[in-house]
């Protein structure tokens, strides 16, 4: 007798998931470019301009995070750091939101934290991913992240901070993105990281 249960979905090959991963980390980086450019135009102040961008950028990390979630499950990949960074980048953005009302030493606190700690999830969810390829520059950024947390964090106590060391943070992951973009073009699934 013939079973009624259908046989499950074929998955998508892992090469699907690279591709996904590949256009994530473009528009990633292109959006940190232009992040990065704004912001570095009001480094001093922290006015409406200002203040929208360092809500934004942990919202648009939240939405990229969420179209990882989809494509690792398609590939079958790791996705509980992910769910983390969905978490951290939401409160973050609202504890930026109440932080510029306080100006920008304590915006630096509350990046600092969030660097620091998305960071280790970036790291923990690159080893985990290292047979898709192309995963070394999210090593090196997640680790680098962590470090930049910290001296954001001590940049907040001194005197005449300002806003820059965040554009340029943002710039770099930016080119950690494009970076592991190619390699994950290049390399493919089955190549190294």
């Amino acid at each position: 007798m013939a079973s009624s249960v259908a046989p499950p979905a074929p998955t998508p090959a892992p090469a699907a998931a690279s591709g996904a991963l590949r256009r994530l980390y473009v528009v990633r980086f292109a959006f940190a470019v232009v992040w990065a450019a704004l912001l570095f135009t009001t480094t001093h102040t922290l006015g409406t301009l200002g203040a929208t961008l360092l809500v934004v950028y942990p919202l648009f990390d939240v939405a990229c995070a969420v179209v990882d979630i989809r494509s690792a499950r398609a590939g079958r990949g790791p996705v509980r750091g992910l769910y983390v960074n969905v978490a951290l980048s939401t409160l973050t953005a609202g504890a930026l939101a109440a932080a510029v009302a306080s100006g920008i030493p304590a915006v630096l606190r509350v990046w600092g934290v969030w660097a620091i700690t998305a960071g280790l999830v970036q790291l923990v969810v690159g080893v985990l991913r290292r047979g898709m390829g192309g995963q070394r520059p999210m090593i090196a950024s997640g680790a680098l992240s962590t470090l930049a947390g910290a001296s954001f964090v001590a940049q907040a106590g001194q005197d005449g901070t300002s806003l820059a060391s965040l554009a340029g943070y943002a710039f770099l992951g930016g080119v950690f993105f494009l970076v592991s973009a190619l390699r994950l073009g290049r390399t493919g699934p089955a190549a190294r990281p």
